[in-house]
């Protein structure tokens, strides 16, 4: 599964901009308006690109910027629909748009999966990697059956065992915790597990995260700035997207850093 995630990046010049279209958006911090679902963004163009793209967050659309669909747009568009799309072919618009979140949870767990076998290399971490690729290839019918659920309970029961392994234990057990606003500085979460906790606007500035079990943690706002992510456990490219981090903070090889973060090596400002 060498470099299993290649194909799990978005590539918006291979897909019908279905994100843009098919989830429906408030008017909030995250959005600047209402967009019903099944209506194309005001700002979806012709070619399927978004026409403020360099300015989501100047033109008050940060919620864009922080999702990703791991790859599940090409692959609905180019594939499972043989690159045809809902604009030319209407009749196809409720199939697509219904299909695109089933696909992106399987190309999530399949985004994790990849991690876990880099880390453990076990055979039951490929198999079931091997198995929801196979799902998430099956047709537009097939996928608008599919109960994802159950799926994800095997994933994340599986994804559980190789994170207590990679760990070695004895680290702080904060899953699913209350942990909003929350002054981090400085603290020493080597090991931890911060599944599914709730970090927004948490202070985390040079914390120490080294093995820290992320899967699901919530980071929108809060501060990374300094702080080293680079072996943290299933964090995703929405997470950090998501966190305010600076030229000091590092993260996996696998992602890329935030526009808004400034680049590696650049100063950022006070703060620090």
């Amino acid at each position: 599964m060498t470099d299993a995630r290649t194909a799990l990046r978005a590539d918006c010049s291979r897909c019908a901009g279905l994100c843009c279209v098919a989830p429906p958006f408030a008017a909030s911090a995250d959005f600047a308006f209402d967009k019903p679902a099944g209506v194309p963004c005001r700002h979806l163009q012709s070619d399927f690109r978004c026409g403020i793209h360099g300015r989501l967050r100047t033109e008050g659309m940060p919620g864009c910027t922080v999702f990703d669909c791991f790859g599940a747009g090409q692959r609905i568009t180019q594939l499972t629909f043989g690159g045809r799309s809902w604009r030319e072919a209407p009749e196809l618009a409720a199939a697509q748009f219904a299909v695109l979140p089933v696909v992106r949870q399987l190309h999530e767990m399949l985004w994790y999966l990849a991690e876990a076998a880099a880390s453990a290399c076990e055979n039951d971490v490929r198999a079931l990697h091997d198995r929801i690729d196979a799902l998430a290839a099956g047709s537009a019918d097939e996928l608008r059956a599919l109960d994802v659920g159950p799926v994800r309970a095997e994933v994340g029961e599986l994804l559980s065992r190789v994170s207590v392994r990679v760990r070695g234990g004895g680290g702080a057990d904060h899953r699913g915790a209350d942990l909003v606003g929350r002054d981090l500085r400085g603290a020493d979460l080597r090991g931890a597990s911060l599944r599914g906790a709730l970090l927004i606007g948490a202070d985390l500035r040079r914390a120490r995260l080294d093995r820290a079990d992320l899967l699901g943690a919530d980071l929108r706002a809060t501060d990374v700035r300094g702080t080293g992510l680079s072996t943290c456990l299933f964090l995703t490219q929405p997470q950090v997207s998501a966190a305010r981090g600076d030229a000091g903070t590092a993260i996996p090889a696998a992602l890329r850093r935030p526009e808004h973060w400034g680049r590696a090596g650049q100063v950022t400002g006070p703060g620090r």
